[in-house]
């Protein structure tokens, strides 16, 4: 007997998930909106792609007597539009901390000797690693015409880089956080759809003819899966327009890391629409009328709020105690913890512990928001205030 039922349950939350992506899909706000986010990535896409060809400015760094090199990067910054300034260094432990503090973009070392080195902080610049191999090439040139009996050997400058881990203010990082907005924006309004059609269904008594046919966890979960679904190929069909668009307009050098953070930010979207939608949908269900909705979602909305802002800090400054405290907390954790992750600043065992937190408190409040839900659902008249749904529930 139990069988059946199983699968009764299954075909009514099915039914129920397929109305809600049907009524969305056709629903102009949802489509209006989804055009738009669309549109906003693949802006920004362009916007990186101009701001990384505009950035013509180069400083290099010689350890040693710049008075051979500094004429030939010159003449070759001249030549490729870029204006170079040159900084002579002691040393290369000086050049070193030069390049961590960021007063310059690369450093060369040995520049007229038979091993010359670039160092880099992080990622090499393609430009600039051309520019010095040119200078590099002229000077070794002028050098070996002016000894009679010598054959002409260029040599290659080798690219050091002494900090290849992540770069909490580059690529990724910056992935990180327009993943973070088109996250918010999402979790907001497929949130939004859940409590919008909540109160319709309650406002119109449309509920009252569903309730006759099934129990109102079936009307819970197919309202979230079927909006989960949607919102989920929201998500990877920006992500895809995202990382297609990064990879036309070449604004990223790592397209894998690129790609492993879109796949992080889709998956704590999974985590935080199952936390979001179960508690918009159980505050929902405490009113009757569209124009009471505002107030019961506004704490969701406020603490949705509180996780982009966090999050756009900690790209910044992942290390920050509040981002470190907040990226741990169920709600605030799918904003906050990608962006830590994204920087490199992470340890395993942080996400870990913070998906299973946030697991734990889904669990919560599906069980919680399941019984307000529940008892509030068939009550029209008015508000209902959390405490009677509670013992209305219990009773």
């Amino acid at each position: 007997m139990s069988e059946p039922r199983t699968l009764r349950s299954a075909e009514l939350v099915r039914l129920v998930a397929g109305r809600e992506i049907s009524t969305r899909v056709r629903d102009k706000t949802f489509l209006v909106s989804s055009a738009v986010i669309l549109v906003l990535v693949l802006g920004a896409m362009v916007f990186q792609a101009v701001v990384a060809s505009g950035a013509d400015d180069v400083t290099i760094g010689v350890v040693g007597d710049t008075a051979a090199i500094q004429p030939a990067l010159e003449a070759q910054g001249d030549a490729r539009g870029a204006d170079v300034t040159v900084v002579r260094l002691a040393d290369e432990d000086a050049a070193r901390a030069a390049l961590a503090s960021e007063d310059v973009d690369g450093a060369l070392i040995d520049a007229v000797g038979s091993d010359p080195r670039l160092l880099v902080h992080r990622t090499p610049d393609q430009q600039m690693t051309a520019l010095v191999q040119g200078a590099v090439g002229q000077v070794a040139l002028g050098r070996q015409l002016a000894q009679a009996g010598v054959d002409l050997d260029v040599p290659e400058v080798g690219v050091t880089t002494i900090d290849p881990s992540g770069d909490p203010t580059g690529e990724r990082t910056g992935a990180a956080v327009i993943g973070m907005i088109v996250l918010y924006t999402l979790l907001i309004l497929i949130s939004q759809f859940v409590a919008q059609g909540v109160v319709e269904e309650k406002s119109t008594r449309v509920v009252e003819l569903l309730l006759s046919t099934m129990r109102p966890w079936h009307l819970l979960a197919g309202k979230v899966i079927g909006l989960g679904l949607l919102g989920l190929a929201q998500i990877v069909a920006i992500a895809t327009v995202g990382v297609t668009g990064a990879l036309i307009f070449d604004v990223v050098s790592l397209p894998g890391q690129l790609i492993g953070t879109v796949l992080t930010v889709v998956a704590w979207f999974v985590l935080g629409y199952a936390f979001y939608a179960s508690a918009f949908a159980a505050a929902a269900s405490l009113v009757s009328r569209q124009e009471d909705l505002a107030g019961v979602i506004t704490p969701m909305s406020i603490l949705l709020f509180v996780g982009l802002f966090v999050s756009l800090q900690a790209a910044s400054d992942p290390g920050s105690t509040l981002a470190v405290v907040t990226s741990f907390i169920p709600g605030l954790s799918p904003l906050v913890m990608p962006v830590r992750m994204a920087s490199g600043v992470v340890a395993t065992w942080e996400v870990l512990l913070a998906a299973v937190l946030m697991l734990v408190a889904i669990a919560l409040i599906v069980r919680l928001g399941g019984r307000i839900y529940a008892a509030a659902l068939l009550r029209t008249a008015g508000r209902t205030k959390l405490r009677e749904a509670l013992k209305a529930e219990r009773a």
